[in-house]
């Protein structure tokens, strides 16, 4: 029992201090290629203090930090001081503690004997998906409560855009989830990740192959819940001064900031584990099958291949936040009409046709495979990318992107009615 305290203490320190620092080094990451993309300079001054040391600006996260917690903490006279106070706390907690959930690798080998140990906060748990979403769902509340107890229209408008995205973001999120869920038949992340690696028996196939259709539903509702742009609109300058935040300062100010990096980086992770294979990669070396003391069965690997997995699992997650970083740089935001819209219109009937799809296979996939004769994975491949062609194909059909965007008095329409009158 105490070497389990243990062991839970010293993952979450690590997890703390590597979180928070991810998050303060992204903002530098973040602004370093707006730099690049608009063809600027970025952070390149900042270095070791009292030294003429500025080491590409690797000092500015430090700088940024100790601004933000030395900088005078103003309360309005006219908010909600407990519900103000308590808004940035609870996102904040939210944004930290999905992360017990998340595994950062597979496990490394014992330490000071005893069994392997699980590169996770909060290993076993069966209903490791459903924790994640409950837990993730949290900062919606940090959002609204700081909205509202600003009493301030701006933050007010915000809070209410953000609700309304998130929940509305949720629905085709669990859909793209539930695809994976049926093909893996378990909520846990570690489960989802050995069948892709074929630790299960299965050929190690990667689920953005076999449901692309469930990937693009996923990663885009993962990418809105994270509030990144284009979908940034409950923080939009230009609409609404600063969002749910016009209000707040200091450190209250940068627990938003921090848990806002925070979603972005879950959103990642959820995304690499769920679909993109987690920590597995093809060719690289596997470990022993041992039972247990409990009578599970485990996989027990060395320490070059566990820092391996660990490795490729943060190049995944890496990759996919600089895609989100680059794709904020790059495109313009969406009007909210439009991100709701697409949320109710284009990414809730996509991810039910993933659903139904998956469903299908998983009552008539082994009768498919018998009869046809091709392999389980190659088969379900081509149905997979064959849906989502089909869907895209309807789609586009149905609501075709080219529209008539001229004054009401220049259109068709009106010169119509003119001519007739």
């Amino acid at each position: 029992m105490t070497r389990m305290v243990i062991e839970a203490l010293v993952k979450i320190g690590l997890l703390l201090a590597g979180l928070i620092g991810a998050a303060a080094y992204l903002v530098l990451v973040e602004r370093k290629m707006a730099a690049w993309i608009q063809d600027r300079l970025g952070p390149n001054r900042v270095g070791i203090p009292f030294t003429r040391i500025r080491l590409f600006g690797l000092g500015q996260p430090v700088a940024d930090g100790v601004k933000f917690l030395f900088k005078e903490d103003l309360t309005p006279a006219h908010v909600d001081k407990v519900l103000y106070w308590a808004a940035p706390v609870t996102i904040f907690v939210a944004a930290l503690a999905v992360f017990a959930a998340i595994p950062f690798g597979s496990m490394v080998p014992p330490i000071l004997g005893g069994e392997p140990i699980p590169l996770v906060v909060a290993p076993g748990m069966d209903v490791g998906m459903i924790y994640v979403f409950a837990v993730s769902s949290i900062a919606v509340y940090g959002v609204l409560l700081g909205s509202w107890a600003s009493n301030n229209k701006y933050s007010f408008f915000g809070g209410m855009r953000s609700g309304a995205q998130l929940v509305s973001y949720e629905l085709p999120l669990g859909l793209g989830l539930l695809g994976v869920v049926l093909m893996s038949g378990s909520l846990r992340l570690d489960a989802i990740i050995a069948e892709q690696a074929g630790l299960a028996g299965s050929p190690p196939v990667w689920n953005c192959l076999v449901q692309p259709l469930g990937f693009v539903v996923f990663a885009v509702a993962a990418w809105a819940e994270a509030g990144r742009l284009p979908f940034d609109l409950p923080e939009a300058e230009q609409e609404l001064v600063g969002g749910y935040h016009t209000e707040y300062s200091g450190i209250k100010l940068m627990m938003y900031l921090v848990a806002e990096f925070l979603h972005m980086i879950t959103a990642a992770f959820l995304i690499v584990i769920l679909f993109l294979g987690g920590w597995h990669f093809w060719g690289m070396p596997g470990g022993a099958l041992v039972q247990t003391a409990s009578g599970q069965w485990t996989e027990v690997v060395t320490w070059p291949v566990a820092l391996l997995r660990v490795a490729v699992l943060l190049a995944k997650v890496m990759a996919v936040i600089l895609f989100f970083m680059l794709s904020r740089w790059s495109w313009p935001r969406f009007r909210f009409d439009q991100l709701m819209g697409v949320a109710w219109k284009v990414m809730l009937p996509l991810g039910l046709v993933n659903v139904v799809a998956v469903a299908a296979w998983a009552e008539y996939g082994d009768r498919l495979e018998a009869a046809l004769g091709v392999p389980k994975m190659l088969l379900l491949g081509i149905l997979g990318w064959a849906v989502l062609l089909l869907s895209w194909l309807v789609l586009a059909w149905a609501d075709p992107t080219i529209v008539d965007n001229r004054p009401l008095r220049w259109s068709s329409d009106a010169l119509t009615s003119e001519e007739g009158d």
